[in-house]
């Protein structure tokens, strides 16, 4: 009985190893691949700051005013006049239709208050994707 006893334990301990192996394995795959995701995001935010920087060298307006000139001729570029920017007057009319009418919504845009501000203060009009 005794040497029974033995075998059984030699054998939930070798079981017992096999298993510590198998997790340990595992766990360091998965270190690794997290390993991969931060470098692929590193170079990602290194590529961005890149970008970033060629955006803001050429856009600069001194590049874009000698660029300018240097087309001027192909892109018949011309200084904007006074007459040229029109008022509020010039706008045409938004045209109302009979559903307009009949929910209470005289022209603009429609939302979901009615029409009011919200009472904390914010302005209703959301810009852009972030909601507060």
């Amino acid at each position: 009985m005794f040497r029974t006893s033995d075998i059984v334990l030699i054998a939930v301990m070798v079981a017992v190893a096999a298993l510590t192996y198998k997790a340990k394995r595992e766990a360091e795959e998965q270190l690794a691949a997290v390993q991969k995701i931060h470098a692929q995001i590193r170079y990602e935010e290194d590529t961005i700051d890149l970008l970033k920087a060629d955006w803001s060298l050429l856009t600069q307006p001194s590049r874009l005013q000698k660029l300018a000139e240097l087309y001027k001729s192909q892109l018949e570029l011309e200084p904007v006049s006074a007459r040229q920017i029109g008022g509020v007057g010039d706008l045409p009319a938004k045209s109302l239709d009979i559903q307009d009418i009949l929910s209470g919504r005289q022209g603009g845009m429609a939302d979901s208050s009615g029409g009011k501000a919200p009472s904390d203060g914010r302005d209703p009009v959301m810009t852009g994707g972030i909601a507060q």
